[in-house]
């Protein structure tokens, strides 16, 4: 059964598939469909975001549709960026942008602990949801390092760790991260759904 991953990140779409890899091995991406609807990410929270992506992209599609959002919370900024994460710094996917704000608003911080969550939601296309999530601890580094991953990886050190996820091995993070965790939860839940 083919199931649609709503998002239009490449980068989170291929580390789904990977990660899902064996268990939901026909995941089709948002290039499969054509003229889908933009989708106003404007809830509070994780799971919020996360069940609106994949109720309206179910309903549109007529497919089992999964949608995540996932982002980093700095304690030291009250939970910040949080669902704002991947706007931060101003500009929708600025990665760049997003890690020099993070940066400034971290600098004289002593507290540099924080977690990445990622919250997955799997539609039916009659519109039942359900969700999922993970989450990795960790801390902020004071310098971007490495280029590995996306997002706020060259800045992420895991706990238990010494080097950012821009730096460990991709077997490593997926093995460790916020995402890996949810998909883990969501084949334990799913599994007879997403069996192909």
């Amino acid at each position: 059964m083919p199931i649609l991953v709503a998002t239009g990140n490449t980068h989170k779409l291929e580390e789904i598939r990977a990660l899902l890899r064996g268990f939901a091995d026909d995941l089709v991406g948002l290039d499969r469909l054509e003229n889908p609807p933009e989708i106003d990410e404007d809830g509070d929270t994780f799971e919020a975001n996360a069940e609106k992506k994949a109720r309206v992209m179910a309903a549109f599609s007529g497919m089992w549709t999964l949608a995540d959002d996932s982002g980093l919370e700095v304690d030291a900024l009250g939970g910040a960026p949080g669902v704002h994460s991947a706007r931060y710094g101003g500009v929708h996917g600025d990665n760049a942008a997003n890690n020099r704000k993070l940066l400034a608003d971290l600098e004289g911080q002593v507290d540099r602990s924080a977690r990445f969550r990622c919250v997955i939601a799997l539609a039916s296309p009659e519109g039942e949801v359900r969700c999922v999530s993970g989450s990795v601890e960790g801390r902020i580094a004071s310098t971007c390092r490495g280029t590995r991953g996306f997002g706020y990886d060259p800045l992420f050190i895991p706990a238990g760790y010494e080097e950012s996820f821009g730096l460990l091995p991709e077997s490593v993070k997926a093995s460790i991260s916020h995402r890996a965790q949810a998909c883990k939860r969501a084949f334990e839940a799913w599994h007879k759904l997403l069996k192909t």
